[in-house]
């Protein structure tokens, strides 16, 4: 499959799913990476500053309110139409964050993923095709939270 067919993904979004923001999982977030910063954990500190309740660490956007596979939709689509075209070797290029708005304990994020891009470039070992996703977090009073645009890397 040339990258051209690939193409067709770009733009190709999936329904929103939607995270919850509760307290104790900030807590616990932001005790995984190591970070003590009392907005993370401690109401009363949260309470007193602009924000008026915890917030959270950059890069945490709670937990699904419906289970869903990691890799699904839109997504998983682009990936086995890829293998399928003989790409067998998946690599994570990593994440890019657009932070807007902080997000807040009690907020309900729908997030959406969509295709972005596809393009080949060639490699010392041949060709490689890059397939970037964008997810968009919104929250529950309508205001863009968030962009997260993932490349994935396969040869």
């Amino acid at each position: 499959m040339a990258v051209e067919e690939l193409r067709k993904f770009i733009g190709k979004m999936d329904e929103p799913y939607f995270m919850e923001i509760e307290k104790g999982a900030i807590k616990r977030y932001a005790e995984a990476i190591g970070d003590p910063n009392p907005l993370y954990h401690d109401e009363e500190y949260a309470r007193r500053t602009k924000h008026g309740t915890i917030i959270c660490p950059p890069g945490f956007f709670g937990w699904p309110v419906k289970s869903r596979p990691h890799l699904s939709g839109v997504r998983k689509e682009l990936l086995d139409a890829i293998i399928n075209a003989g790409y067998k070797r998946l690599l994570d290029g990593g994440p890019e964050f657009e932070f807007l708005l902080h997000v807040r304990a009690g907020d309900i994020l729908a997030a959406s993923e969509r295709i972005a891009d596809v393009y080949e470039r060639e490699g010392k070992a041949g060709k490689l095709i890059f397939a970037v996703t964008e997810i968009t977090y919104i929250n529950q009073n309508g205001d863009r939270v968030a962009n997260v645009r993932s490349t994935v890397i396969c040869s």
